[in-house]
């Protein structure tokens, strides 16, 4: 049986009103509780955050929003709706790959769409392989949402289920770019498809192949952007919990948690204190660790996902090639993972992630203008240059990247920029984000399902961890996830009368809501 918070758990209050925070007091709402929500920014969102310079709105954080219901399972715990809040846009293509010999392939999450894309590409016997390779991506999300992702762990004898077994014939346990590769054989092609585990903080060579389940979230189940940016996300999700009673607390910084034994009596900001029956904590590990006062123990330390380099402009020009996510393949590929996570170099050849949000909602900028979001990994400052030295590297590093992207077709972009905002692993370590990565953990096998740091805490008994950190990991998805899991460790997933109620009067309210 799953261990759940003992004794009473009326009052919750939530740190951090991210998204995992604000999924979390959606579906402990949805129980019956009540929830005060905690942020230190004065605005819902943490990494998902918005920075308006010059009539730019910036998203801040992720940029990619893959199984949007899970978000809407937050939103229903309370009667609400996504969709009653937020418009979303299903991109097409999902992502634009460009590769350096000139080559260009365009990512659809049709079958059909897909298949004919591939053979134009590559050629028939590629396009066979990609329809095994789909087939195969949809058996091996099936097989782990119920019992690897979705689900809290106390032991790894959870894992011993029909589904492991599933799991291990469909090669789950093998390394990700092997794998791939039984099904494409053009090196272009394996590319698009086992990228995303720098996602999860691993090189596609060391990546288990249980992790293309991203790739499947990319490539299969659809890409969407919320109208108003990724941010539209978490403030509508704190409009969901304020309309289900949450009381919602912004600019507070959490100072230290009062206890008696092993119970956490009260919350205690800057600014006040607050009783609670318990608490969840969404800060990165460290932060919530040292409120708590211990950290567990463990045979070997954290080891940290990569970081990234951002670059957000706001230009008065833009390039008619780009989609809406442009993956810019350099033409180097294993050794630039050895640079990213042994070496500590800069990419010498990196791969780019640019996003143009202005392509599906030019409202995110002024009239005539153009933003752009280009995101370049980088070693974290555990591997890499430390956070001091970035202050030193970042002049050159922009003035580097922004040749590069100039040699890759973005002629001009250096006297096209209006606004901007470089963002390095100094940065990322100033917000509190360990190693300066803003991926957390990495997900290696010592880090992955019952390995990953859990978000329940020896020596504390009303006190759960939520946001990728901890289980299930890092994304948006997961994340979301983390907060539905976090808030069954206090409910148990009971569900109270008034949820009922609520529920009855959210969705008459759904009739009167518009979009975002």
């Amino acid at each position: 049986m799953t261990r759940t918070v003992p004794g009473r758990t009326d009052h919750v209050v939530v740190v951090g009103a991210g998204l995992s925070g604000l999924a979390a007091a959606l579906h402990l709402l949805g129980a019956g509780r009540r929830v005060t929500v905690v942020e230190r920014d004065p605005a819902p969102g943490g990494r998902a955050g918005r920075l308006v310079r010059g009539g730019y709105h910036i998203d801040t954080g992720p940029t990619v929003l893959t199984m949007p219901h899970l978000a809407d399972e937050a939103f229903a715990a309370v009667g609400d709706s996504l969709r009653a809040r937020v418009e979303l846009l299903p991109l097409h293509p999902a992502y634009r790959a460009r590769f350096a010999d000139g080559s260009t392939l365009d990512v659809h999450t049709g079958a059909e769409a897909m298949e004919a894309e591939v053979e134009r590409f590559a050629g028939p016997r590629e396009a066979a392989g990609y329809r095994k390779l789909r087939r195969w991506l949809e058996q091996l999300y099936r097989a782990q949402l119920r019992r690897f992702i979705d689900v809290n762990f106390d032991s790894p004898a959870q894992l011993l289920t029909p589904d492991l077994a599933r799991l291990a014939a469909l090669g789950g346990f093998g390394r990700l770019d092997p794998r791939i590769g039984r099904f494409l054989h053009d090196e272009r092609l394996r590319r698009v498809f086992s990228f995303q585990s720098l996602y999860a903080g691993v090189p596609p060579a060391r990546a288990l192949a249980a992790y293309a389940v991203i790739s499947y979230m990319d490539t299969v189940a659809g890409v969407y952007f919320p109208r108003g940016g990724m941010h539209a996300l978490p403030r509508a999700m704190a409009d969901a919990a304020a309309a289900a009673g949450a009381d919602l607390r912004f600019g507070e910084r959490v100072t230290r948690l009062e206890r008696s034994g092993e119970r956490i009596t009260a919350v205690v900001t800057d600014r006040e204190r607050i009783a609670c029956d318990a608490v969840v904590l969404t800060p990165d590990l460290p932060v919530a660790y040292r409120l708590l006062g211990r950290a567990p123990k463990r045979p070997l330390g954290l080891r940290f996902s990569p970081s990234a380099v951002v670059l957000h402009a706001g230009t008065d020009r833009t390039w008619p090639w780009l989609a809406h996510h442009t993956i810019s393949f350099g033409a180097a590929w294993r050794r630039t993972f050895h640079e990213l996570t042994e070496s500590g170099r800069v990419m010498s050849d990196p791969s780019l992630l640019i996003t143009r949000p202005t392509t599906t909602d030019p409202r995110l900028a002024p009239p005539g203008r153009h933003l752009h979001y280009i995101l370049a990994p980088c070693p974290n400052t555990a591997v890499g240059p430390s956070a001091a030295h970035w202050g030193e590297l970042a002049p050159g590093y922009r003035h580097g990247l922004l040749a590069e992207l100039d040699r890759r077709g973005l002629d001009g972009i250096a006297s096209a920029i209006e606004e901007e905002c470089l963002v390095t692993p100094a940065d990322w370590q100033a917000r509190g984000h360990p190693a300066g990565s803003p991926f957390s953990a990495a997900h290696t096998f010592a880090q992955t399902g019952p390995f990953r740091p859990r978000n329940l805490v020896r020596g504390t008994t009303n006190a759960v961890l939520a946001g990728c950190g901890t289980t299930p990991g890092v994304g948006v998805p997961t994340v979301l996830l983390s907060g539905k899991l976090a808030a069954a460790r206090i409910t148990g997933g009971d569900r109270s009368p008034a949820t009922t109620a609520r529920r009855r009067s959210g969705a008459r309210g759904d009739q009167e809501r518009r979009p975002v």
